[in-house]
C-alpha cells in the first residue's frame, strides 16, 4: 500500500510539473499570436469550462472503473494537450488544444489513490503531502517551461512536457493497481444503498444525492466564496507578471518556482504538524482569516519584491483551505462516493476557472491590480465572521 502510494506521489509530481510547464508557455505564446487581456481570459474561460464539464465525469469514472483507468485517462489527455499545443501556430489551434482538458484531473485523480489507501484519521496528513508533491512539481515545471520556451520556443516545450506525461501513463500502468477502493467497504456501502454505485458515468442523481449529504452543500458554498477571489488572481497572474511586475518567460518561471518552494516548506512542516494538533473547524477558521489579510496585503504591494512576502502567508492559507475542505466532503461520503466527490471539487475550482477571467479582466482593465487584493480581504472576512458566529451558536447549542 506504502509503495502505491509514493508512486502516486511521483506521478502527482511528473503530472504537475507538465502542467508548470504549459503554465510558463500559453501567455507567451498567445501573446505572440496577437492575444490581449480580453482574448486571453477567453482561453482561460474555455478551459475553466471544458474542465467544469469534466469534473464530475471524471470522478464518476474513477468510483466505477478504478483509479487505474482514471489516471491513465488524465495522463495520455495531457500528452494529446501538450502535443497539439506544441503545433498551435494560430488561434483556432491553440484553443483546440485546450479540448483534451476534459479529462486531464492529475490532481482529483491522485487524490482518490491517496483517499482510498489511508484511514479518515490520517487523511488531512496524507493529502497534505500532496500539496508537497505540488510544490516540487510546481518547481521543476515552472524552470523548465520558462528555460526551454527562452532558449528553444515555446513549441519545444510544450512537446517536452507531453513526453513526460506519456511516461506518467507508462507508470500510472505499471503500478497502480485497477481498484484501490477496500471492496469489503464498498460493497457493505452498496448493500445500503443499492443505487450508490450504479448507473451511467454521468449521472445527475448522483451528484443530487451527494449533495444532500450533511454539511456538504454548505461547504461547497465556503470553497465558492472564498476560492473565487483567490483563483481571480490566479489567473490574471500570467498577465499582472507580465504588465504590472514587467517580467520575462524565464523570470516568470523563476517566481513560479519561487512559489512551489514556499509551497514545500509550508506542507512538509506546517500543515501536517497543524492538522494533528487543531480540529478542522479550527484551521478553516485560519486559513480563511488568513486570506483576508492577503488580500489586503495584495492590494497594498508595489513591487514584486513585496509581492514575494506576501507569497508565505497566501500559500499558507491556500494549502490549509484547500487541504481541509477537501478532507472535510471526503469524510462526509461513503468510501464508494469519494472519487465522485472530488470530482466535483476538482469541478468548483473549474467553474471558478470559468467565470474569473471576464471577472479578472474587468477589474483589471477599470480598477487595476489593487482590486484583486481588496474583493479578496471583503469576501473572505465576511465568510470568517459569518463562520465565527456559526461556531459560537454551536457551541452554545452544546452547552444548552
Amino acid at each position: 500500500m506504502q509503495k502505491v502510494i509514493r508512486i502516486a506521489y511521483l506521478i502527482l509530481v511528473l503530472d504537475i510539473t507538465s502542467l508548470f510547464a504549459q503554465f510558463s508557455i500559453t501567455p507567451y505564446l498567445a501573446k505572440r499570436l496577437g492575444f490581449d487581456t480580453i482574448w486571453f481570459g477567453y482561453l482561460q474561460t474555455t478551459v475553466g469550462i471544458i474542465q467544469l464539464l469534466g469534473g464530475p465525469v471524471f470522478g464518476r469514472f474513477a468510483d466505477l472503473h478504478g483509479a487505474r483507468a482514471a489516471l491513465t485517462l488524465s495522463s495520455l489527455s495531457s500528452a494529446l494537450f501538450f502535443m497539439i499545443l506544441g503545433c498551435a501556430t494560430n488561434v483556432p489551434l491553440l484553443f483546440i488544444s485546450k479540448l483534451p482538458a476534459v479529462f486531464m484531473h492529475g490532481m482529483p485523480g491522485v487524490q482518490m489513490v491517496v483517499t482510498d489507501l489511508t484511514e479518515p484519521g490520517n487523511r488531512a496528513s496524507a493529502l497534505g503531502r500532496l500539496g508537497l508533491c505540488f510544490g516540487v512539481g510546481m518547481i521543476m515545471g515552472s524552470s523548465l517551461g520558462g528555460s526551454l520556451s527562452t532558449r528553444y520556443g515555446e513549441s519545444f516545450a510544450a512537446f517536452v512536457a507531453a513526453a513526460g506525461s506519456l511516461l506518467n501513463a507508462a507508470l500510472v500502468v505499471k503500478f497502480i493497481p485497477a481498484h484501490t477502493k477496500k471492496r469489503a467497504e464498498t460493497d457493505s456501502a452498496t448493500d445500503k444503498n443499492p443505487e450508490m454505485g450504479a448507473g451511467a458515468v454521468f449521472s445527475l442523481s448522483e451528484i443530487t444525492r451527494l449533495m444532500r449529504f450533511p454539511g456538504v452543500g454548505e461547504m461547497f458554498t465556503i470553497k465558492i466564496i472564498s476560492g473565487l477571489p483567490s483563483v481571480v488572481f490566479q489567473v490574471m497572474f500570467s498577465i499582472i507578471a507580465m504588465n504590472f511586475f514587467h517580467l520575462k518567460a524565464e523570470q516568470t518561471g523563476y517566481l513560479l518556482s519561487y512559489f512551489g518552494l514556499v509551497q514545500m516548506v509550508i506542507q512538509g512542516g506546517v500543515i501536517g504538524r497543524l492538522t494533528g494538533k487543531y480540529s478542522e473547524r479550527t484551521l478553516l477558521l485560519l486559513s480563511i482569516g488568513t486570506a483576508s489579510i492577503v488580500g489586503l496585503a495584495q492590494a497594498l504591494m508595489t513591487n514584486v519584491q513585496e509581492f514575494c512576502v506576501v507569497v508565505i502567508p497566501m500559500m499558507f492559507s491556500l494549502c490549509m483551505f484547500n487541504v481541509i475542505t477537501d478532507t472535510i466532503l471526503t469524510k462526509s461520503v461513503a468510501s464508494s462516493d469519494t472519487g465522485t466527490m472530488l470530482g466535483l471539487c476538482s469541478s468548483v475550482q473549474a467553474l471558478l476557472r470559468t467565470v474569473s477571467p471576464t471577472i479578472g479582466g474587468f477589474l483589471y482593465q477599470n480598477y487595476g491590480v489593487l482590486s484583486f487584493g481588496y474583493i479578496q480581504c471583503a469576501f473572505n472576512l465576511l465568510l470568517f465572521l459569518y463562520l465565527l458566529k456559526s461556531n459560537f451558536r454551536k457551541t452554545e447549542e452544546h452547552q444548552s
